[in-house]
């Protein structure tokens, strides 16, 4: 019975010895993978993720046939090819962007998002792809509105937290929340808000789509102008470097140059 009993203990010692290395060897792959940066990941996957709106011409938009397409899509696009991955986005609206890139939604973000000292605080840029400025639109028939300095006390259609905001915040506007650039045209066409502070190039685009029957105006314009860039998450650098080497090349062989003609017949990705 002895001897029965010491050969049960030892057969439980063994048990629990086996089961504490199984329980090593798995938290040891956990740890591997956990020190994988996030480039290591996105290429072990494939796939590199990225927010875009999808609402936002001619920047990220769809065509007639339903696609996903645009400046910043193609320009993503050709990131993605150059890093040997494939580009996945997901769609999300601007006033939700930020938020979906910290909890790990997507890696970067694609939507002509400004490069701003408070974002810098929180969140790494690449190098910038686009530079463009700031112009102030109202309706056709408007008649009090002739510069920045005249938006003081008016009402002026912004998403909330685009640098755009920022400009109407400072000349006094008040601000009417939209979610995207579209919603602030309609807005605007409809009469329901005095102005809006845009980007220039969606503005351009806009026009030339309506054409003269375009129910809005251009009449103000910043001369500063301001740079954009894909975003990512705070203390992942070597993802930062493999973007910014791809736009690099892209810029070297001239392929952001022709991206950038053909959708505004001129280079935006110089100042």
């Amino acid at each position: 019975m002895k001897k029965f009993g010491a050969m049960m203990i030892m057969s439980l010692l063994i048990l629990i010895l086996a089961a504490c290395g199984s329980g090593a060897s798995e938290n040891s792959g956990d740890e591997a993978a956990s020190d994988q940066s996030l480039l290591d990941q996105i290429k072990e996957k494939g796939v590199l993720t990225i927010g875009t709106e999808g609402t936002y011409a001619p920047y990220t938009f769809h065509n007639d046939e339903g696609e996903l397409t645009g400046y910043d899509v193609e320009v993503a696009r050709e990131i993605a090819k150059r890093m040997g991955v494939e580009a996945e986005f997901k769609e999300t609206k601007w006033d939700a962007m930020f938020a979906g890139l910290n909890s790990d939604r997507f890696d970067m973000i694609a939507n002509q998002v400004g490069i701003k000292p408070d974002r810098e605080e929180k969140y790494n840029f690449s190098i910038p792809y686009t530079y463009t400025s700031a112009v102030l639109v109202t309706s056709k028939n408007n008649e009090e509105i002739k510069s920045f300095e005249d938006l003081k006390g008016k009402t002026s259609a912004q998403s909330l937290t685009s640098n755009y905001s920022a400009i109407a915040k400072s000349h006094g506007a008040e601000i009417e929340s939209v979610e995207g650039f579209n919603p602030a045209m309609q807005l605007l066409a409809n009469g329901r808000v005095d102005a809006t502070v845009n980007d220039r190039l969606s503005v351009l685009d806009y026009l030339n789509e309506q054409g003269e029957g375009a129910p809005v105006q251009i009449v103000d314009k910043k001369e500063e102008a301001s740079e954009t860039a894909m975003m990512f998450r705070e203390n992942n650098p070597e993802l930062v470097e493999a973007v910014n080497k791809a736009l690099k090349s892209m810029k070297e062989d001239g392929t952001l140059t022709e991206i950038s003609k053909k959708w505004f017949n001129e280079d935006v990705s110089v100042k």
